[in-house]
Formats: C-alpha cells, sequence, structure tokens
C-alpha cells in the first residue's frame, strides 16, 4: 500500500485460481444469496468417471492426475465470494484515482486559486491528504470492532464523497485543503478496513489470491486517473471536472455494500450465529459450515465476547508481537523506496526520450499492474512469506543495478536502459510481494478480537513513515546523490527479506482461527 508523498513536486506512486466447494444445495437456493451464481453441477464429472472405472482399469496414478487436471478446469469456488470482494475492491479503486488524480492538475489547482510558484502550499495540499488518512486509519478498529465491515463502508463513504465534492467545488486554499483532508479522512478508513474484510470473508484457500484485489484495485484506479487527467494539460479547469467524477465510485460503494455479506466471524462475536452459518454455506459451502463455527465458538470462548477490544491489549501477547510485526513491516516497506523510485522514474524515461510525465507514469503502472496481476496467482501457490522474501530481494537486486548504471563508466543509452530496466524490474517485484502481501499478512497473523486495532497502528506508522520519505527524500539526494540514496533503498530491501525470514510464519492455507491458536500456542511454549 502506498501513496503520493510529500515532495518538492507531487509524486504519483503507481502503488496489494481455486477448487469448488459449491453443494446442491447451495445451488438450489439463490434466494439466500445476495450475489447469487448458478454454477454448472460437477456431478457429471463424477457420473463420467464411475462409468470409465467400470469399463477400464487404468493406473491409479494417471487417474489420479487426470482428476486434479478436472478439478483443476472447473476451480470455481472462488466465485461465489469474488462478487463481494470486488465490491469491497472499490475502496481501493478510488484510492488509487486519488493518488493518479493529483500528478498534472495540481499545477492547474495551484494558478488558479492563486498559491503557484509555492512548493510550501503545494506541499501542503498533498501532504494534508496524508494528515486525513493517519486519523482516519487509528479510528478504523474502533469502527469496525462497533459496526462491522458493511456498515463502517457505508459510513465511510460520506467524506469520500464530500472530500470529492468540496475538492471541485473549492474557490479557496483552505476549501481545497478541507476536500483533500475529508477523502484523506475516508481513505484512511478503507486501506485498514478492505484487507481485514478480505481476510475474513474469504475462503481460506482463496484468501491470498482474492486480496490481491485490492492491490489491483489501486492499480486500475491509478491506471484511470491518468488517462482521464490527459485533458488537464489543455484545459486548466478540468481539475474540477477530475474530482466530480472522483464523488461517483463513492456512491456506488455505498449502494453495493447493500449487497454484499457482513463478516461472519464478526456476526458470530456478536451473537448472530444464525447469518453466520448462512453466509459461510452460501460462500464457503455446505462442508466448511460446523468446521467453521467451531473454530469461531473456540476463538470467542478464549477471548470473551466482547467485540470492543482495548488499545492496551497491543502490549499484551501475542499481540504485542503481532503489532511489532505489522509496524516494522510498513517501516521497512516505506524505506525501501518505492515513493523516492517513482518520483526519479519520471526523469529516467525523460532520459531515454520519453518527456511527457503522464506517459511514463502510464508504464509504470501498467507495470505495477502487471505484477500484481502475477501475484493473484503466486499469492496461493508459493504463498505470502516467500512471496515477500523474494520481491524484497528482487527490489535490492533492482536498486543495485540501477546503482551500477550510475557509477560505472558505461555508454550514455546503454546506462540510461539499465536505468529504466532496473526501474521497471523494481515496480513490478514490489507489486508482486512488498505490494500486496503486507496489508494482507497483517491482517491474518491477528487475532479476531484485536484485528481492528493491529491494522489500525499498522496503517498509521505507514502513513507516518510514508510522509517522512516524501519529506526527507529530496534533501538527501541533494546531499549524497541519487546513487548513494538508491544504494539506501536496496540496503533496506534486503533487510526486509531477512526480516521476513526470520520474523514470519506462513499463512498460506491456514484459516485465521488457525493461525491464531498457533500463534498463541507457540506463546505458551515458549516458541518463535
Amino acid at each position: 500500500m502506498w501513496v503520493a508523498t510529500v515532495l518538492h513536486r507531487p509524486v504519483v506512486p503507481v502503488p496489494l485460481f481455486f477448487t469448488s466447494h459449491l453443494s446442491p444445495k447451495v445451488l438450489l437456493k439463490p434466494k439466500t444469496f445476495r450475489f447469487g451464481f448458478l454454477l454448472p453441477s460437477l456431478k457429471l464429472k463424477a457420473s463420467a468417471t464411475k462409468k470409465q472405472l467400470q469399463t477400464q482399469e487404468p493406473d491409479n496414478e494417471d487417474l489420479h492426475n487426470q482428476e486434479k487436471s478436472d478439478d483443476q478446469i472447473f476451480d470455481l469456488g472462488w466465485l461465489p465470494t469474488f462478487p463481494h470482494v470486488l465490491v469491497a475492491s472499490m475502496s481501493n479503486f478510488l484510492f488509487g484515482y486519488h493518488i493518479g488524480g493529483m500528478n498534472g492538475p495540481i499545477v492547474s489547482i495551484a494558478r488558479e486559486l492563486g498559491f503557484e510558484g509555492d512548493p510550501i502550499l503545494e506541499g501542503l495540499v498533498v501532504s494534508i491528504f496524508i494528515a486525513g488518512a493517519f486519523i482516519g486509519s487509528l479510528s478504523c478498529g474502533s469502527l469496525v470492532d462497533k459496526l462491522g465491515c458493511r456498515r463502517t463502508f457505508q459510513i465511510d463513504t460520506i467524506p469520500l464523497i464530500l472530500g470529492a465534492i468540496v475538492s471541485a467545488q473549492a474557490d479557496s486554499l483552505n476549501e481545497i485543503l478541507l476536500g483533500r483532508f475529508l477523502v484523506g479522512l475516508g481513505i484512511g478508513v478503507n486501506t485498514v478496513l478492505v484487507p481485514i474484510y478480505i481476510s475474513e470473508v474469504a475462503p481460506t484457500k482463496y484468501r491470498g489470491s482474492l486480496g490481491t484485489l485490492s492491490h489491483i484495485g489501486t492499480c486500475l484506479g491509478i491506471i484511470f486517473s491518468l488517462c482521464l487527467g490527459i485533458p488537464a494539460e489543455h484545459d486548466p479547469h478540468w481539475w474540477r471536472t477530475m474530482f466530480y467524477i472522483a464523488s461517483m465510485p463513492g456512491f456506488l460503494l455505498a449502494l453495493g455494500m447493500q449487497f454484499t455479506v457482513e463478516s461472519p466471524r464478526w456476526l458470530c462475536r456478536v451473537g448472530d450465529m444464525k447469518d453466520a452459518q448462512t453466509i459461510i454455506r452460501n460462500l464457503w459451502g455446505d462442508s466448511e459450515v460446523d468446521k467453521a463455527i467451531e473454530e469461531f465458538q473456540s476463538i470467542i470462548s478464549n477471548d470473551g465476547t466482547d467485540v470492543n477490544s482495548r488499545w492496551m491489549q497491543l502490549l499484551e501477547e501475542p499481540h504485542s508481537r503481532v503489532a511489532f510485526i505489522g509496524g516494522a513491516l510498513f517501516v521497512l516497506q516505506q524505506f525501501a523506496g518505492i515513493n523516492g523510485v517513482l518520483y526519479f522514474s519520471s526523469l529516467t524515461f525523460q532520459d531515454v526520450g520519453i518527456a511527457s510525465g503522464a506517459l511514463a507514469s502510464l508504464f509504470v503502472g501498467l507495470t505495477n499492474f502487471a505484477g500484481a496481476l502475477c501475484a493473484s496467482y503466486l499469492m496461493d501457490t508459493q504463498g505470502r512469506r516467500r512471496l515477500l522474501i523474494g520481491s524484497y530481494l528482487g527490489m535490492a537486486v533492482s536498486m543495485f543495478l540501477i546503482v551500477f548504471a550510475i557509477n560505472y563508466p558505461l555508454e550514455e543509452d546503454f546506462s540510461h536502459n539499465l536505468s529504466i530496466l532496473g526501474t521497471l524490474m523494481y515496480i513490478f517485484t514490489f507489486a508482486i510481494g512488498a505490494g500486496p502481501v503486507t496489508g494482507l499478512i497483517i491482517s491474518e497473523l491477528s487475532s479476531s478480537n484485536t484485528r481492528g486495532k493491529i491494522m489500525s497502528f499498522s496503517f498509521s506508522v505507514h502513513w507516518v513513515c510514508n510522509f517522512l520519505v516524501g519529506l526527507l527524500f529530496l534533501d538527501l539526494v541533494e546531499i549524497f546523490g541519487v546513487a548513494s540514496v538508491y544504494a539506501g533503498f536496496g540496503s533496506v530491501s534486503v533487510l526486509s527479506a531477512i526480516f521476513a525470514y526470520y520474523f514470519l510464519v506462513e499463512t498460506k492455507g491456514r484459516s485465521l482461527e488457525e493461525i491464531e491458536m498457533s500463534l498463541k500456542s507457540n506463546m505458551r511454549g515458549g516458541g518463535r
């Protein structure tokens, strides 16, 4: 997760299948399913297999491989959950839209509102967004505990819609600051809320892949805003239209959440067992109901029925360990330099003849999107921990490649092309791990009772570090040079890979309750 930072010039960070368990009973009762999909019954495959066994006796290993191949072809167990996650990921689309939407238009905004040429005020318009996001992140945990995910999503659309409209109608600096603050407030809540919702609603087997939809949504939002912002180069008032358009996804999100399900885990915590069972049956399948409810109740019996966790619980084990890991992961992610690399990417593209900043950002956005698509497949096959380690190692190699291109006497064109390659490699490797994995794995490691608070704490650390990197980056470049700063980013990336190796446990294929009980068991046993 990443956003534009406070730099002397505005930055546009361009930032994150399956086996069907549906039973015939679910397919015959679409009226209980908010987003209904009538999937084809797989009985025909089973019937055909029986006939084949009656007529011939193939080798057992060949039969097993054939059945495995067939299962992969008809693997649709993710489909019932997909529309609910897709609606939630619309929040990330808004997040990406507001990031990309401030790239070019900030110049027109400053000119029309009378603060053109003042880097402090231009930086304030950008940084007020981060201030709002920080407050929104801190408040999200308490809102989710009390109201649940669906209602929090809908309430959160209020500052998103109002902020966009106030920004569009702004006639003074104070008005644009108010609009940007409200948008930041809403985005701060959503960045915490989306990974919580996805982790609690998605079936265990597909949780990682569905979790990448949030990062994909951010990428699409940025790409859409960059394309929509092209007329801003010729129309000085186009920025108002862009802000008006930014209010529309908020209305769609509020409406869409009417048709999505609540987190079954939250429903169990507030005692609504019947609705929780219905949601599990519709999304995960009949066979998962009893096991899931038993796990939920086991956790509730240990933690108590109070849905409102306390901030002081984050000082107790194992919550303090998870909070430390969450905060550290975001510190490392931000100081690995994603915003700095994105800032200099436009200058790097200019060196090879691509003068348009919007076109350079589009190249970066498409690379980021391609990485997010790869992550959607790798998340549940390779696992979060391995993906995160590989991602940071790839980012380190990319940084050192750029340092080599800058410091060593190479042919100018070759040096520039090498820098372009390193930049795109860095963004791609970020998008397959460090981007989408960080928020999701923190949510997975958190206990049911403190998940909201731990996520709020972790993302508030993210926003603080985001602000600091943006504030200090250009000064560090001026003092030490680009190569030294990039070498520092590469070193932090190596440190991040080492941290992930020693401090993270794999969450792939394990329910949230299994992970929580395992962490508590390790704590009682004195293990890591």
